[in-house]
């Protein structure tokens, strides 16, 4: 079958970006990184470019087949519109509501493909939430829970900032949507805490905002209850609610983001839970349930941090999947639209199955 993506620009080469260039390097695609300067060490070529001039985008996009973003969300939106425009398929990591709804205008008459979200969560926790509902006749409630964090904690937060904190900060204060009795809502964030225990570790899980992606609009009428959490170390919740609101720190995001990350740096080894449960009647009522801990793993040579893989080969999965036909080559792709057993094929969601145990629970669950 002709391959639909030939040469990709990955645009913004920090820890994720660079191992999504070397995962589609490895893959069989021409890659080109791009990022305010140039890269050394990468097995991909790269080059100088302040992203944020769009008339430089659009002069580096000629020959291109299709673009990754893998900057700052609100950057996003310029970046799509740019490659939209010029008819190049167009994918990245966002997890920011605002921007999506804008990628979801713009596509109706796209003549590419247009596919947002397609990190972990949003991404791969919403292709896997949904593949457990499509077994269920009538659903009472979809529960997703993610979090990325130290295996071994330290301090009171519990925490260590392996992801953006501008990310972190948004999905922290941003509202959240839901369904809940069958209504969509807004809810506020660092609400509904809940808690979860995984191989034994008792852990946390509260709302933030992005985690459901499109996927409120796709079940409502379908769903009585769908919500997203983030799972942290007990505790953690109670202190970033202190921090953002009893001392105001909510007021100035880019400072707040600043301080929490100066004050927990990131750690090379990290966990990755994974909580997705589906509760509903099949032949009576049921509840089935997907929960992981993902770790590092090595990749070309070099070990690559949990929440890093996770995300980018789940991106680089969906690529794939447009690029050889499994996917539809134009319009806007909800990620809950993507059929797992397609994603498990490729050669980059065959890392999710190469976990130990993994390939069992995907047997067991979804018939592979």
């Amino acid at each position: 079958m002709e391959q639909k993506i030939k040469k990709i620009m990955v645009l913004g080469l920090g820890k994720v970006g660079a191992l999504v260039g070397t995962l589609l390097k490895e893959t069989g695609f021409e890659v080109t990184g791009v990022a305010l300067r140039e890269k050394d060490g990468l097995p991909f070529p790269s080059k100088a470019m302040d992203i944020g001039k769009t008339e430089k985008l659009e002069e580096e996009l000629l020959g291109m087949d299709a673009v990754i973003s893998c900057m700052p969300y609100h950057l996003n939106k310029n970046i799509a519109s740019v490659v939209c425009k010029k008819g190049i398929h167009y994918f990245d990591l966002t997890e920011d509501v605002p921007t999506t709804k804008t990628i979801l205008a713009m596509s109706k008459d796209a003549k590419s493909a247009m596919v947002p979200q397609c990190g972990l969560a949003p991404g791969f926790i919403c292709i896997i939430g949904a593949s457990l509902a499509e077994q269920f006749e009538k659903i009472r409630h979809i529960r997703l829970r993610v979090g990325a964090l130290p295996q071994h904690p330290t301090g009171l937060l519990g925490y260590a900032f392996n992801w953006s904190p501008e990310g972190v900060v948004n999905e922290y204060l941003n509202d959240c949507e839901v369904l809940e009795n069958g209504q969509k809502k807004w809810i506020s964030p660092l609400e509904w805490l809940e808690t979860i225990v995984i191989n034994g570790v008792q852990l946390e899980a509260f709302t933030t905002s992005g985690g459901l992606g499109t996927m409120c609009d796709t079940y409502a009428g379908r769903a009585k209850n769908i919500d997203y959490k983030t799972i942290r170390y007990p505790g953690h919740a109670k202190l970033m609610n202190f921090i953002f609101h009893e001392l105001l720190m909510r007021e100035d995001r880019q400072y707040v983001g600043n301080l929490l990350a100066n004050a927990k740096p990131p750690v090379s080894e990290d966990v990755v839970f994974i909580h997705a449960s589906v509760e509903g009647v099949k032949a009576s009522l049921m509840r089935d349930e997907y929960v992981r801990a993902f770790y590092p793993v090595e990749i070309a040579g070099r070990i690559y941090r949990a929440i890093s893989w996770t995300t980018a080969a789940s991106a680089c999965a969906v690529i794939e999947m447009v690029s050889n036909g499994s996917l539809p080559d134009r319009g806007f792709i909800r990620q809950e639209s993507i059929p797992l057993n397609a994603f498990l094929q490729t050669s980059n969601g065959r890392l999710y199955n190469n976990e130990p145990h993994g390939g069992d629970i995907f047997k067991r669950l979804f018939g592979n």
